[in-house]
């Protein structure tokens, strides 16, 4: 793991995931599923809303909902100090 990205973890990066829902171009009636995953910072999720972004400006396909799931990779409970170490041999 490169330092920046263990600097990115400790700034509140996680893993994103997001159900979009969109309209099929040539049947608008019918709804398509695609499914994005990348780290992101929460509750901001800028990494998202330019996906979204590029996506309403490049892409035929009309949006009609997306669903986010967000875990953190590091929490407080994980992070603690050592009180002590055992050396072996």
């Amino acid at each position: 793991m490169s330092e920046g990205e263990t600097a990115r973890r400790l700034a509140g990066y996680g893993l994103t995931t997001a159900s979009i829902l969109y309209r099929m171009s040539d049947h608008p009636s019918l709804l398509q599923t695609y499914v994005w995953q990348e780290f992101d910072l929460h509750p901001e999720f800028p990494e998202l809303r330019k996906f979204l972004a590029f996506w309403s400006r490049s892409l035929s396909g009309a949006l009609h909902s997306v669903t986010v799931a967000h875990q953190g990779l590091i929490r407080p409970a994980e992070w603690r100090t050592v009180g002590g170490e055992f050396v072996l041999h």
